[in-house]
Formats: structure tokens, C-alpha cells, sequence
């Protein structure tokens, strides 16, 4: 008996090892928040960008993130990878260092003598004893022998600090610059008041209300105001801050519960019992895990190699950040929203902390694919915007920002209603639409058109009236004039109406220079301005040279082709944009910006990708007989220019632009022109990616033989069928099925050269 035991245990062992069974091998699990890095593009500075984060630590679209702080209060560079002390843990609303913060204040425990500057209480750290996931965060301070954690909900956020044995134990509140008040309340366990910091564009009533509760006595209480400490429980003025202290035992853990509000202290209240009331740190963190692999699990990749893998889902946490919900839920269940605009506290939707100049270009597009019940939030959330302030936002941080330019919240409005979704005003948003191609904001340049006068009536921005970067004003009016057309088109506006959109989204053509064949800024007598430059960056540009602007024409690449002298010469055009050396000329700004420096290190000649303006330039070949040379660029963007590592941006992030644009470009296609309904194709990083749309369809897209020497596209078939388009349509993604790329190491110089198989222009609509 026993030697039979033994057979049968030698022959079930045999039997794991030669295949898979579900008693002897369980399939790994899919956790793609696990390869989340929260840390990427964090190794940035003022004068090079990796990405100029910070590590967001959120739940998705959240109201408030949290953030370790590194830097001093203030400053845009909130945290540095290179850094190496903690001055807090930060509430941030911050979209990016150049636009700064707003109702931010901070948390730090400490031990010993109490220190409340920030400078003298900042303790050292390493990335070593550090834990940064999107729903979680670690970190050992080693000056006080204390661990930090933190799990946020949308609103309100789970603190846990381990204390050492000691009897001078203190969490401090630091209400930040510009206004705050806290008042401790020992016989609640509680600290409650108000910060009022921020950069610009908020009414005079602007606050952000707080209210945290502890889970242990305190022993100590006391405030500072503007740097003065005082044996008081209430302090308000420009900064003050509440210490709270205890006597601790060794491992002791304090827990801390915090909610905010911009609308009142009672709401934060709400806010706090609705979002976290009795759970424990650990339910909040599991929970917030939970809600982090719901979305990201939205998009399966398979194959690529790990890094690979952990730069895409490092780029779709960051396309899922922003815009961040501003709204709130009142005690009736209402969702309601305090107006960054007017002050008041109004019914619906509100969403903020977004540069439309950026993110129409991949990440709106990603949500009108994948999320289309956010979209309609968001369009509302525009509509409201439109009836508190009088004008559509374009870079709103809460509210109204002079920063970027052009008029592209049209594009995500078009964007959205072409794409077939509803639950929103069309028709005050069209309305909105068309107050901003008249005139601009009186003190706000980049809200309206800023030289719509100009532009209405000469059909460009001229170079010699005081408007600066005038030509890319002209060339991003006149997208936003071929997305108007097509709306008012679908809403069966006036046929004069929709004849003159349509014409003036043939603006580009006004600032086209045939003797350069780029685009050069014109003069108000119809001459073009000189000299001329093309590597001169800003001048007639935005953040950008000729070179890089000259494909702004993103409803018209056949006009422009033929502006060009027809594909020949576009294409030369567009390989020398790679071939031209990395040359500049930064007198416009006086120095080397960073956008700059970023361009010049890549080593791709005169492209730019860490900037948008030209992200979408290498999708152009595909409206060319050459399209394999978009497979080319493409895939050596994708593998050369990103890394889920600290320094893995090659410029800003943007709000999730340059993310949203390796999310696509992995899965090989990328919306060249919003407000049409078509993705171009580019090459496929992964062997298969799955995506889960709200229509309850599968999309599923295979790349067969992919590798890093197969990135060229060989054939297509698009649910069984052959397929020479160069572009996919939306609705073919939408009702599920299977895009299947065949791939090579040696382009296909047949398939997609016809001009069936070029993707949408308005010129062949004509």
C-alpha cells in the first residue's frame, strides 16, 4: 500500500509539471493597479520637464488628491524626486506647476521638540522606505521615527501614523498662505476650519472647509499664526496652523479622518460621514483599490515586455485624473457644486483643473470612446459654466485662467454630440459656442477669441497688431470653426450659419506661406511677416515653431497636402521635420524655455512630442502613400520617448495628454481630428489589448507576430473582413468585435497608399 501511495503521489506530481491544471496552477492574476507608478514624470524641474508630476494619490476624476510635499508651500514643484525631506502630506487640486495650486493645506506628524516651520519641522526620507500606488501611500520619516499612510476617498481622505514610544508626539494642520483658520475642538477629537489659498480666477467667498477627526485624546493643543505659536485652540489670519499631542507607545497608531468642502463646514462634515463615517484605514484602501482595477481593467493588455506594461497603466491612471469633479452631493442626495465663477451654490455638475489647448486632443477623445456617461457630466458641467460665468472655460483652474490659447472647448462639445452622446443642453452649449468666435473675455485672454475682430474679418490674426502668437491663434480658430460647422450642421442650424463655419474653417489656407511651404505669420496689409524664421519658437507660435504648427490643420490634411504641392512634397515636408537638426531660435522668450531643452535632447530632429502641438504630425503619413513611415514614428515614440520610471515623460504631462496619447498609440490608432468620427492607425505595441465599453460590447485588438523589430503594419482585418482603410470609425469600435493587425519586420508598401484608404478631409468632402 504504501509503494502505491507513492506512485500515485509521483504520477500527480509529474502530471503538474507537464500541464496546467486548476489544482496545480492558478492563472495570475490580472492587478494593473500593481503596476501603476504614481511616481513617473516626478524627477522634474523648472528648466527640464520628465513630466512635471507629482504623485497623485486619488480616486479617479477625485475632488481632492493627496500628495507628500517636498517643496515649500507654494511652490509649483510640489514634489521632487530628487528631493529628500517631507514637509507634509498635502491636500493638492494643483493641474500643473505652471498653474499652481489652490485649497491646499497639509498634515505632518512629528516627534520631540515641536517644530512647525515648515523648513525646521521637515523630516528626511528615502524612496526605499516609500510606497506610492494610485489609491495609497507609505513613507518612514526618519527625523521622528514615524510612518505615514494615507488612503483618499473623492472627498475626504483615511490617515494612519505609527508613533515611536514617546511623550512629545504631535500631528500639526498647516492651513497654508493666503488666508486660513482652524479651531481645535479637544472634546470632539476634532480640528475644523478653512484655507483659502489659491492662484487666480475664484470669487472673493472662496474656500475650502476641512474637518478632521482623531482617534485618540489629545493631550496638547495649540495654534500658530503667522509664525507665532500661542497656547490658543482658534486661530485665524493670512497662515495659521493646529497642533494637536500626545503621549505615544512604541507602534501606537493614531488614526486621522478628514473630509473638505467648498460649499460650507457642514458639508465637509457630510462629505466625511457619507465617504468614510465607521470604516477602518483598511476598508477605505481596499475600497479605493477596488475602484482603481474596476477602471483600469477597462483596457487589457497582453504582451509587450513589463516595463512596457507598467508605462501603459502608469499613463491610464494619469489620463484618469483630470478634469476633477468640483461637484458635491448634499444632504438631500442632490448633486450640487459651489460656482468657481459667481460663488453660489447651484444644482449639477461642475468639473475643473483642465487646459482644453492640451487635452482636446487624445484625452476628451478617450472618454467619448470609453466613457460616455462622464463626457455627458462633463458637457453639462460646460453648460453650467457657460450660465455662471457667460463664457465656455478654457483653462479653468478652479475658474477662469489666463493661460494657452484658441478655442477648443468647441472641439469637445462637437466632439461629443457627433459621437452620439446626450444628456446635456446642446443647445446652450452651441449658443456658448458661438458668443466665442466674436470676442474674448475682457480681462481674460484665454477665455473667447482673443483678435476675433481681426480674425472675422481678414480670415487670420495678423502678425503686427499686438496679438501674440497670432498665426496659431488663426490656424486653432479655424479648427474650432470646422468643429462648429459640423455641430450646427447635426442641430439643423440656418444654412448661412453653417456656409459660414464652413468657410472659415478654411482659414489655415490665410497663413499658409507657399515660398516656405510652412505656415508664417501675416501682416495686416496681407504681407507675410520678415524675416522669417521657421526655427523661432513662440513669436507667431504657441509654445512651438513653423515647423511644428504648420500641421495644425487637423480637419484638412488633404487641403494642406495640396497646399504643399501634393504628396510628394507633403512628405518630404513631413521627414524633414526628423531630418532638420534640433536648431533653435528662443529670442521671443529671451532664453531656453524648457519645452525647448526637450525637443533639443530627443534626438529626433525638430520634433517635439513633449509638447501637443505636433503629437498628432507622425498620424499624417496615413493621408499619404507612404503610411508605413507613421508605423516607423510611432512605434519608436512609444519605446524611446516613455517609461513608467521618474524621468519617463519627455515633456509636460498635461492633464493626461501625453498620456492619453501612448494609451492610444498603443493600441495603434489615435483621433488625428476630434469632431470627426475616425482613429488613424498607427503600430500596435502589445500583442492583444481588450477593451470593456459601457455598451457592455468587447473590442479586442491582436497584433500577430508583434515585436520590437515587427512594427511594421503588413495587413488588417477588421472582424474577419480584409481591410485597407487607413483609419477605423468610431461605431466599429463601439458595437464590439476584433482588429486584427498582422505585423512585419519590412513595411507593406501597397496597402493603404490608395486615396480610398486615407482618412477624413474636408477638401474631399467637397
Amino acid at each position: 500500500m504504501r509503494y502505491f501511495l507513492i506512485f500515485c503521489i509521483s504520477i500527480a506530481l509529474f502530471s503538474c509539471q507537464t500541464k496546467t491544471t486548476d489544482c496545480c496552477k492558478k492563472e495570475t492574476a490580472f492587478n494593473p493597479v500593481d503596476l501603476v507608478s504614481p511616481l513617473m514624470g516626478t524627477d522634474s524641474e523648472f528648466k527640464l520637464s520628465n513630466g512635471n508630476t507629482y504623485p497623485a494619490i486619488a480616486r479617479p476624476w477625485g475632488m481632492n488628491f493627496w500628495t507628500p510635499q517636498t517643496g515649500k508651500m507654494g511652490n509649483g514643484w510640489c514634489y521632487g524626486y530628487d528631493d529628500y525631506k517631507i514637509r507634509g502630506f498635502k491636500q493638492t487640486h494643483q493641474p500643473s506647476p505652471w498653474i499652481n495650486d489652490y485649497a491646499a493645506f497639509s498634515l505632518m506628524p512629528l516627534t520631540g521638540e515641536l517644530k512647525f516651520n515648515e523648513d525646521e519641522r521637515a523630516s528626511w526620507f528615502s524612496h526605499k522606505a516609500e510606497v506610492a500606488q494610485p489609491h495609497y501611500y507609505k513613507v518612514y520619516l526618519a527625523d521622528y521615527d514615524v510612518t505615514t499612510e494615507f488612503t483618499p476617498t473623492e472627498r475626504a481622505v483615511s490617515f494612519r501614523f505609527t508613533f515611536p514610544e514617546n511623550d512629545e508626539s504631535y500631528i500639526l494642520l498647516d492651513g497654508f498662505y493666503g488666508g486660513s483658520m482652524v479651531k481645535i475642538i479637544p472634546e470632539e477629537r476634532k480640528i475644523i476650519g478653512y484655507c483659502q489659498n489659491n492662484h487666480g480666477g475664484v470669487p472673493a467667498n472662496f474656500k475650502s472647509h476641512f474637518v478632521a477627526v482623531f482617534d485618540k485624546d489629545f493631550e496638547v493643543t495649540k495654534t500658530w499664526k503667522d509664525e507665532k505659536l500661542q497656547n490658543s485652540k482658534e486661530a485665524e489670519s493670512f497662515h495659521v496652523g493646529g497642533i494637536v499631542g500626545f503621549k505615544t507607545k512604541k507602534g501606537e497608531e493614531i488614526n486621522v479622518k478628514l473630509a473638505s468642502s467648498f460649499i460650507s463646514l457642514e458639508q465637509a462634515e457630510l462629505n466625511l460621514e457619507r465617504e468614510i463615517g465607521n470604516k477602518t484605514f483598511d476598508t477605505v484602501k481596499k475600497e479605493g483599490r477596488e475602484i482603481w482595477e474596476k477602471e483600469l481593467s477597462k483596457i487589457k493588455v497582453e504582451g509587450g515586455t513589463e516595463e512596457q506594461q507598467k508605462t501603459f497603466y502608469s499613463c491610464l491612471y494619469r489620463t484618469l485624473l483630470f478634469p476633477r469633479m468640483f461637484h458635491e452631493i448634499n444632504a438631500e442626495n442632490k448633486i450640487v457644486h459651489y460656482s468657481p465663477y459667481n460663488g453660489e451654490v447651484l444644482p449639477g455638475y461642475m468639473f475643473t483643473d483642465n487646459g482644453f489647448w492640451d487635452t482636446f486632443r487624445a484625452v476628451f477623445p478617450f472618454f467619448t470612446m470609453l466613457y460616455p456617461e462622464l463626457n455627458a457630466q462633463i458637457m453639462e458641467g460646460l453648460a453650467n459654466t457657460y450660465k455662471e460665468s457667460g463664457w465656455l472655460p478654457e483653462w479653468a483652474s478652479p475658474g477662469h485662467r489666463g493661460c494657452m490659447i484658441g478655442s477648443n472647448s468647441a472641439s469637445l462639445i462637437a466632439d461629443s454630440y457627433l459621437k452620439g452622446i446626450r444628456g446635456y443642453d446642446i443647445e446652450t452649449l452651441y449658443e456658448a459656442m458661438i458668443k466665442n468666435t466674436k470676442e474674448s473675455h475682457e480681462t481674460i485672454n484665454s477665455v473667447g477669441r482673443f483678435g476675433a475682430e481681426y480674425y472675422n474679418e481678414l480670415g487670420y490674426v495678423p502678425y503686427n497688431v499686438g496679438i501674440n502668437e497670432n498665426t496659431a491663434r488663426t490656424l486653432e480658430y479655424a479648427y474650432a470653426d470646422y468643429c462648429i460647422w459640423k455641430l450646427a450642421e447635426e442641430l439643423g442650424k440656418p444654412q448661412e450659419e453653417i456656409d459660414l463655419f464652413k468657410k472659415r474653417a478654411r482659414n489655415y489656407r490665410n497663413v499658409f506661406d507657399k515660398e516656405s511651404n510652412l505656415m508664417r505669420g501675416r501682416n495686416e496689409d496681407g504681407t507675410f511677416q520678415s524675416p522669417f524664421s521657421p526655427y523661432k519658437w513662440g513669436d507667431a507660435f504657441t509654445e512651438g515653431n513653423s515647423w511644428h504648427y504648420t500641421w495644425s490643420v487637423f480637419q484638412d490634411v488633404e487641403g494642406l497636402k495640396q497646399l504643399m504641392g501634393g504628396n510628394d512634397n507633403f512628405v518630404t515636408m513631413l521627414d524633414s521635420v526628423f531630418i532638420v537638426p534640433p536648431v533653435f531660435d528662443e529670442s521671443y522668450y529671451g532664453g531656453v524655455i524648457h519645452e525647448i531643452r526637450e525637443m533639443q535632447i530627443a534626438g529626433m530632429g525638430n520634433y517635439a512630442h513633449g509638447n501637443q502641438p505636433i503629437q498628432h504630425m507622425i498620424y499624417l503619413y496615413n493621408y499619404s502613400n507612404q503610411p508605413w513611415k507613421a508605423q516607423t514614428h510611432v512605434r519608436e515614440v512609444l519605446t524611446k520617448l516613455y517609461s513608467y520610471r521618474p524621468d519617463g515623460y519627455c515633456g509636460d504631462e498635461d492633464n493626461g495628454q501625453t498620456s492619453a496619447w501612448y494609451v492610444f498609440s498603443s493600441m495603434g490608432f489615435y483621433p488625428v481630428c476630434p469632431g470627426t468620427d475616425e482613429y488613424v492607425f498607427g503600430s500596435p505595441l502589445f500583442d492583444k489589448i481588450t477593451l470593456q465599453l459601457e455598451t457592455g460590447n468587447e473590442f479586442v485588438i491582436n497584433a500577430k507576430n508583434n515585436s520590437k523589430e515587427n512594427f511594421y503594419v503588413d495587413a488588417i482585418q477588421l472582424n474577419g473582413t480584409s481591410y485597407d482603410k487607413n483609419y477605423i470609425k468610431h461605431d466599429a469600435i463601439q458595437n464590439g468585435g476584433e482588429l486584427n493587425f498582422s505585423m512585419s519586420a519590412v513595411p507593406n508598401k501597397k496597402r493603404g497608399t490608395s486615396k480610398e484608404s486615407f482618412p477624413y478631409s474636408m477638401t474631399n468632402e467637397d
